[in-house]
C-alpha cells in the first residue's frame, strides 16, 4: 500500500482490471496521488504491455518494458482467474474492500463472467464501475476492436493531424490518453465524488472516440460557422503565420504561437520585419489565404537567416510565445521541468510526474510490480489463511508471481 498515509487519495482503494496503455495510464495518476491501486491480472499472460518492445535492462538486470513500468508505477498485482469460481470469488472479495472497480474489456464480457454492473452494485453498493471501451458499450461500433490510430480517425481529429498534405500519427496517443486515460481519471473521480456524498455509486460508460470527439472544439466551431476545417489552412493548424513552426539557418525549429496581436507584433519587432506588424488574422489577413501564405513566406526567409541560438537568445528578452522545438531527450533535460521536480529515475525507468504540483503532497515514484507479487499478501487481507491461499494456488484461480 502507499506508504505515504497523508496523501490526498490515501485510503482510496481502486481495482483494476485494464491492460495496455489506456485504463494503466489512468489509475496511475491515481495512484501517484496515493490510492492504493490493485492491478489484477489473469493467470496467462496478464498485461501484454510487459512485453511489448521497447525492452530495457532494468536495475536488477530484468528485461522490463519502461512504459508498462511507467504506466503501472506503485500498484500492486494480484493474479486471478475470473473464468472460475473460486477466482471470481476472490475478486468479489476484493469488491466488497473497494471503492471504484475499473476494466477495460470489450462490451458485455464482465456481465457474460457473472462481474457485470448490477452483480457488482448489489455486492458493494457504494463501489463505482467504469468501463473503458474504444467505442463506449452500446451503438454499432461498441464490439469493433480499435487502437489509438482508429479512435482518431473516426473522431474526425486525424483529418486534422496532417503534414504536407497527409495524415500526420503523433507519437502522443492522443486517443488513448486524452480520449480514454484522462477522461477515464475525471469521471471516475466525479462518481466518487457522488457515491462519497450519497453512498450510492454509479456506472462510468467512458468511450475513448466520445472524449475524443467532445474536445475537438474548433473544428466543431469552425463547422457552425459555415466553413469546413482543412488542416494547414486554419488559424491553430498552421494556416496563420502567426502560429506555425519555422526553420532556422541550422534546421532548428521554432514554435511560433504569437495568436495575440501584441505578440505578434512584438514578434515582428524582434527579427527585423516590422512593417508586418498589420498582417495578423485579427487585423483581417485570412489563415490559409494567398496574403497570409506571403507573409509566412517572408517570416520563413528572415528565420532561415539566422541560427536557433540566435533567436532564442533575441527572444529570451521578448515575450512573443516563440519556443524551440525540442527533441524528447532534450524535453526531458529541460531546466523548467527540473525546477518542478517532474523527471524522476526509478529502477532504471524514467518516470514523469505528478500529474500536478500540490500542497503537503511529496511524489515518489514505487517500482511497477511483477506479475503476481501481492497475490499472497492481498488474500490474506481479504481473510484467507494460508491453507485457502495453497489450496486457490493448486488449484490455478490464482497465481503468484
Amino acid at each position: 500500500m502507499n506508504p505515504n498515509a497523508n496523501a490526498p487519495l490515501a485510503g482510496l482503494r481502486i481495482l483494476d482490471l485494464t491492460r495496455l496503455l489506456p485504463g494503466p495510464a489512468a489509475t496511475m495518476h491515481l495512484a501517484d496521488f496515493g490510492a492504493d491501486v490493485i492491478k489484477v491480472e489473469d493467470t496467462g499472460e496478464g498485461d501484454y504491455l510487459r512485453g511489448f518492445p521497447p525492452l530495457v535492462a532494468n536495475a536488477e538486470g530484468a528485461r522490463v518494458n519502461p512504459i508498462f513500468d511507467a504506466v503501472n508505477r506503485g500498484k500492486r498485482s494480484i493474479r486471478i482467474d475470473l473464468k472460475s469460481d473460486a477466482g471470481r470469488d476472490v475478486l468479489l472479495k476484493l469488491v466488497d474492500t473497494a471503492d471504484a472497480l475499473i476494466e477495460g474489456f470489450r462490451p458485455g464480457v464482465m456481465a457474460r463472467l457473472g462481474l457485470g454492473w448490477d452483480a457488482l452494485h448489489a455486492r458493494n453498493p457504494k463501489l463505482v464501475v467504469c468501463s473503458l471501451s474504444g467505442y463506449g458499450q452500446n451503438g454499432p461500433l461498441a464490439q469493433a476492436a480499435g487502437h489509438d490510430i482508429d479512435y482518431l480517425a473516426t473522431s474526425g481529429v486525424l483529418d486534422q493531424i496532417r503534414a504536407q498534405g497527409k495524415p500526420a500519427i503523433p507519437n502522443l496517443q492522443l486517443g488513448d490518453l486524452l480520449g480514454g486515460a484522462l477522461s477515464a481519471l475525471a469521471t471516475l473521480l466525479i462518481a466518487l465524488i457522488g457515491a462519497q456524498r450519497t453512498g450510492v455509486g454509479r456506472y462510468v460508460d467512458v468511450a475513448m472516440t466520445d472524449g475524443l470527439l467532445a474536445h475537438h472544439f474548433f473544428a466543431h466551431a469552425e463547422l457552425d460557422g459555415g466553413s469546413t476545417p482543412v488542416a494547414e489552412r486554419s488559424l491553430l493548424t498552421g494556416g496563420a503565420p502567426c502560429y506555425r513552426v519555422y526553420e532556422t539557418g541550422d534546421g532548428g525549429e521554432l514554435a511560433v504561437g504569437a495568436l495575440e496581436l501584441k505578440f505578434w507584433q512584438a514578434f515582428c519587432e524582434a527579427i527585423g520585419l516590422p512593417e508586418l506588424k498589420t498582417r495578423h488574422w485579427s487585423l483581417g489577413e485570412s489563415p490559409g489565404s494567398d496574403a497570409a501564405d506571403a507573409t509566412a513566406r517572408r517570416v520563413a526567409e528572415r528565420l532561415r537567416a539566422q541560427s536557433l541560438a540566435h533567436w532564442m537568445a533575441i527572444f529570451e528578452r521578448v515575450d512573443a510565445c516563440v519556443a524551440p522545438v525540442l527533441k524528447p531527450k532534450e524535453a526531458l533535460a529541460q531546466p523548467q521541468f527540473a525546477a518542478r521536480k517532474l523527471v524522476h529515475k526509478c529502477g532504471g525507468v524514467t518516470h514523469v510526474g505528478p500529474l500536478a504540483q500540490m500542497t503537503a503532497h511529496d511524489f515518489a515514484p514505487r517500482p511497477a510490480p511483477q506479475a503476481g507479487a501481492q497475490t499472497r499478501e492481498l488474500l490474506r487481507e481479504i481473510g484467507f489463511d494460508e491453507r485457502a491461499i495453497a489450496a486457490l494456488v493448486a488449484s490455478g484461480a490464482v497465481k503468484e508471481s
